[in-house]
């Protein structure tokens, strides 16, 4: 009878342990990315404190995990094994997004000055003046040099209007740092700070940290207001670089 007891007793301990291990993984996974996603996304003041924290991070949880272990020896080889994953595509995904160079090379359009287009070629001989582009043309109404912001940065950016009617907004000789989630905004107003960046109109994800590339503008965009470009990297809400746009 005391056998037929304790067999069940040794049974139920060995179901309830290896429901503790199934549950164990996903319980390191989310408290890693939360985590991580708290310290380095949300407390972290900038880009480079961010990955500083990042690691710091890491470092406490992995010793938080010892102590459980100590207390828990079942859960030592599930526990272990999910940090280490965790941490390598973490690792993996740092480097893929932000330490590579993410290279893109676009036929960008270019277009007249709206100035020349406005002021038009002097008179000829005979007292006409001569149209300075044919009718149905791509006309450049700004442009603006790219500045560092968080990390270094060059490059031109233009707003052309296309022929077909359309807007695109270019950039040519382009080259900043990579990061994730890196996105092309047009702001609002000048921007001094990344505390300005807040009225935006997103053009989408930034297509390559390093060469020449172009975005479309939507229609009705008052681009006499949002007249800022701005490289802005959402995980860390900080901005890498940007352009004030003025006439051309």
């Amino acid at each position: 009878m005391s056998t037929h007891s304790h067999g069940n007793h040794t049974s139920g301990r060995g179901a309830s342990s290896g429901r503790a291990r199934v549950v164990t993984v996903p319980l390191v996974v989310a408290g890693l990315v939360l985590g991580l996603w708290f310290f380095g996304g949300v407390v972290a003041p900038g880009y480079w404190t961010s990955i500083i924290f990042g690691i710091v991070w890491f470092v406490v949880a992995s010793v938080l995990i010892g102590q459980i272990a100590k207390r828990r020896p079942g859960l030592k080889a599930p526990m272990r094994a999910t940090f280490i994953v965790v941490a390598a595509a973490s690792a993996v995904g740092f480097y893929w997004t932000s330490i590579r160079d993410d290279k893109v090379e676009e036929a960008v359009v270019t277009g007249v000055a709206a100035s020349q287009v406005a002021t038009g070629n002097p008179p000829t001989a005979s007292g006409e003046r001569a149209p300075t582009t044919p009718p149905a043309t791509n006309v450049e109404v700004a442009r603006g040099e790219f500045e560092t912001r968080a990390h270094s940065s060059r490059g031109t950016a233009a707003v052309v209007d296309t022929a077909d009617g359309g807007t695109k907004l270019t950039f040519t000789d382009f080259a900043t740092d990579n990061g994730p989630d890196l996105r092309v905004y047009l702001v609002n107003g000048p921007v001094r700070s990344d505390g300005d960046v807040d009225d935006v109109v997103d053009l989408g994800r930034l297509k390559g940290n390093v060469g020449n590339q172009q975005y479309a503008i939507p229609k009705g965009a008052d681009l006499t207001a949002y007249s800022t470009v701005v490289i802005w990297c959402r995980a860390f809400s900080v901005s890498f670089a940007q352009a004030d746009l003025r006439a051309s």
